[in-house]
């Protein structure tokens, strides 16, 4: 029992801890928000309990439901929220101090999808790792994780709002966060292969 929860801390941690990056520009995206938290909180949840159900499905044998070529492909969805969030920067009125102070709300599904999506290493982590142990010890697993997701948002809002890196992202936000996403959907989907790359 110690040992699974050792290895499912473990392994969350492994393939999350990237996460805090992109959490972080998240919190500095939605700064001054009310509700920004909980938000990116819910979004976490939604888009890590999507990646769990794949996984699940796939150790099940649900291959056909999600076959291993549609991996990559998610790296669209960041692809095209860091662009379009780059078209939003490029278009705003960089003298707006106003909007800037209030920040940008944060959406769920944003989140969600940004999550799912940065997740395809991770099913493909977790898929083989399911296969090799009990019932038991993949509820053990997914019971953790959720746990953790918590502990990730937060440590990520804290590195997020410590003043000298709230100020970088305050500042630099607007330029890091489409460059981050975009940067992250080529890399999913040319680390998988996807269109042939």
């Amino acid at each position: 029992m110690v040992t699974g929860l050792l290895s499912a801390i473990g392994l969350f941690i492994a393939t999350n801890i990237d996460d805090i990056i992109v959490l972080s520009l998240f919190f500095a995206r939605g700064a001054g928000q009310k509700g920004t938290t909980l938000r990116i909180l819910a979004g976490q949840y939604l888009g890590f309990m999507g990646i769990l159900a794949a996984a699940v499905l796939v150790t099940l044998g649900a291959g056909a439901f999600l076959p291993a070529e549609a991996i990559p492909y998610f790296g669209l969805i960041p692809l095209a929220l860091g662009l379009w969030a780059a078209w939003q920067a490029w278009r705003s009125d960089d003298d707006d101090d106003d909007a800037k102070i209030a920040g940008k709300k944060v959406g769920v599904l944003t989140v969600a999808g940004v999550t799912f999506a940065n997740g395809g290493d991770n099913i493909g982590v977790y898929v083989p790792v399911f296969l090799n142990v009990d019932t038991a010890a993949v509820i053990i697993y997914c019971i953790v994780f959720l746990v953790l997701v918590a502990g990730l948002v937060l440590l990520a809002k804290f590195v997020a709002t410590r003043p000298p890196i709230a100020e970088v992202l305050e500042r630099w936000e607007h330029v890091l966060f489409p460059i981050v996403l975009i940067s992250l959907g080529i890399f999913i989907l040319v680390s998988g292969g996807a269109f042939g790359l």
